[in-house]
């Protein structure tokens, strides 16, 4: 599963939630149950305007201890901190947003998105022989762009061959789509290991 499709997921749940609570609080200061005759368990939240979310025996039931109040600060700290470097690792840039091209007049500006190079180069090297996953990501050097690569190979793929097909093919593309002389590239590979299996023999009696 992909960064992208995990912060989209998070997300989505976080946003569920946000919104069944809000509407459970909304339900309850509105007394929208008792207007159209809903017959709620005793024990659902904020049933009324008037009928907080914790009762006074729920509020007062651990203030007696000394652990209560540092655990829950503790808790809540590390859920404002958690949720505030979540946000941002999202806010921050994770490469150009678009890598500007040779062009052909002085008064025209010509750019690509960096995402679609790197789905280019994701695309053209998962077609390689003996690759299972592609994870392409453009940076930005002083002056020109990089390319950081992260491949994962099968047991049937070898890093030498792999290593010329990447070069000759989905980086030497984008280095011409690009219009470069040249295109800084750095390439992590990764081989999925094989448990050696025991071979079981089985006797048979006759």
């Amino acid at each position: 599963m992909s960064r992208g499709t995990v912060n989209r997921t998070i997300l989505a749940v976080a946003g569920v939630l946000l919104l069944a609570g809000g509407l459970l609080v909304l339900a309850g200061g509105l007394d929208l149950y008792g207007r159209v005759g809903l017959s709620m368990p005793h024990r659902w939240p904020l049933l009324g305007a008037d009928r907080p979310l914790f009762g006074g025996v729920a509020r007062s039931r651990w203030e007696h201890r000394s652990w209560w109040w540092p655990v829950v600060i503790a808790v809540l700290a590390v859920l404002v901190v958690g949720a505030l470097a979540w946000l941002v690792t999202q806010l921050r840039r994770r490469g150009p947003v678009s890598v500007e091209l040779p062009s052909p007049a002085p008064a025209t500006t010509l750019r690509v998105r960096g995402r679609a190079v790197e789905e280019a180069i994701e695309t053209g090297a998962v077609a390689l022989p003996g690759v299972e996953r592609v994870a392409a990501r453009l940076d930005h050097r002083p002056g020109r762009p990089v390319v950081r690569t992260a491949i994962r190979l099968t047991t049937d793929g070898g890093p030498a061959e792999l290593l010329a097909g990447y070069r000759s093919g989905p980086l030497a593309d984008a280095r011409d789509s690009l219009g470069l002389a040249a295109l800084d590239s750095e390439l992590r590979l990764r081989v999925v290991a094989v448990r050696p299996t025991r071979a079981r023999k089985r006797a048979r009696v006759v």
